[in-house]
């Protein structure tokens, strides 16, 4: 059985305000390659398919296409896909009754019998090769078996689908939308962090040793868990932000026989992001990099741009001197990062009743001050920010 893990497409993100959405095309146009090439039988699509839970006619027309094409190219083709926490679960569900003449199972809604039990049943889907794949959703507060912590609920969850199938004697593959202990996040990324205060990370020891590969959503970054060679993140197959301009795109390909291998293949995303400089340095030093950057107008395919500053003193026309110095080169600026030294202070600690006698312009004043390494507010800006002050006491 041969199988392609993929995950966190969020089709209908856009970087800073830059569509992606032929990014998108792009990429599911070489998973359709891959599929037909390997002659894959099964596709695993671990969840976050949308950006978002109202995703736009035009998201929803990019993945709908892709269905249609990759079941009319592949007719022995199986696709499961689960909702992940960005999906919304009922939306990806809707149109099951036409996916699942096409061989697609969407699962993202935790079904219950007229008894109020959790239906089991629901979640295993059938594999066409023979096994059974354990298909999870993202799980939301009461989706799971009662249990003292979401991670326990969780764990009793997997355990209790693995106990329906587990004296069949056939493959069992399992899939999730979740944070796995050991594993690694990108940095200050929003779209990866702890969604439940921390709580929800699940310990990879809550997959039985005979389940033959656990494919899992949420994390952008290829990984595998804890060591395990089949408890596995694809990775999304586009950067998300700056903070995973670094990591390697592309899917995980599996093959199940006596044994279970396991293989990257990368995909070369056809839009790269760069930071210049590596360091934040002041607004002179940061002109003479932008004058190496490639020569050329700026199109689709041009580098998103990130620019890090070095501020220590009021610098009003710094974006005009960075868009003008982009005038003539190929990229597309997407965020400028003004960052001030760190300065060595003395926190005190006020109570309520003593920040009520601060008048709010000392308070102002006091911040410009330690911003910027003690230089005074310009009388202009001290001018609009009283009449703010007053119009807000009025």
């Amino acid at each position: 059985m041969k199988i392609i893990h993929t995950a966190d497409w969020h089709i209908g993100q856009t970087l800073f305000d830059y569509d992606r959405k032929t990014e998108h095309i792009k990429f599911l146009e070489w998973l359709k390659k891959q599929i037909k090439e390997r002659d894959i039988d099964v596709l695993l699509v671990a969840g976050d398919i949308f950006d978002s839970p109202n995703p736009s006619a035009e998201s929803q027309r990019i993945y709908y296409h892709f269905l249609r094409d990759i079941t009319i190219e592949n007719s022995d083709l199986q696709i499961i896909i689960i909702a992940g926490n960005h999906d919304s679960a009922a939306r990806l569900e809707a149109p099951n009754p036409l996916l699942e003449g096409m061989n697609v199972s969407v699962r993202g809604v935790i079904k219950r019998t007229d008894e109020g039990d959790i239906d089991f049943n629901y979640l295993i889907v059938p594999l066409n090769k023979g096994g059974y794949c354990l298909a999870v959703p993202y799980l939301r507060q009461g989706d799971y078996p009662d249990a003292e912590t979401y991670a326990q609920g969780v764990q009793m969850m997997y355990e209790m689908l693995y106990d329906q199938v587990k004296d069949q004697k056939e493959p069992i593959i399992a899939m999730g939308h979740l944070q796995a202990t050991g594993s690694e996040i990108s940095e200050n990324d929003r779209s990866e962090r702890t969604i439940i205060g921390g709580l929800e990370c699940i310990s990879p020891e809550s997959f039985a040793k005979d389940i033959a590969y656990i494919a899992l959503g949420h994390l952008h970054r290829a990984q595998l868990v804890s060591g395990r060679e089949n408890v596995r993140y694809s990775g999304s197959p586009l950067p998300m932000s700056f903070s995973e301009k670094n990591n390697k795109q592309g899917v995980t390909f599996i093959e199940i026989t006596d044994t279970t291998k396991v293989e990257r293949i990368e995909f070369d995303t056809p839009v790269k992001l760069l930071s210049i400089p590596t360091e934040p340095m002041p607004l002179d030093e940061v002109l003479e990099k932008i004058a190496d950057l490639p020569e050329g107008e700026a199109n689709e395919t041009s580098p998103y741009l990130e620019i890090k500053i070095l501020i220590t003193e009021p610098e009003p026309s710094l974006r005009h001197h960075i868009e003008d110095a982009l005038k003539t080169k190929s990229v597309r600026l997407a965020r400028i990062t003004a960052i001030t030294p760190r300065r060595e202070t003395e926190t005190q600690t006020i109570t309520y009743e003593q920040l009520q006698t601060i008048h709010p312009m000392d308070i102002a004043t006091d911040i410009f001050r330690r911003r910027f390494n003690g230089e005074e507010m310009p009388e202009k800006m001290r001018t609009l920010l009283q009449e703010v002050i007053q119009d807000i006491e009025l």
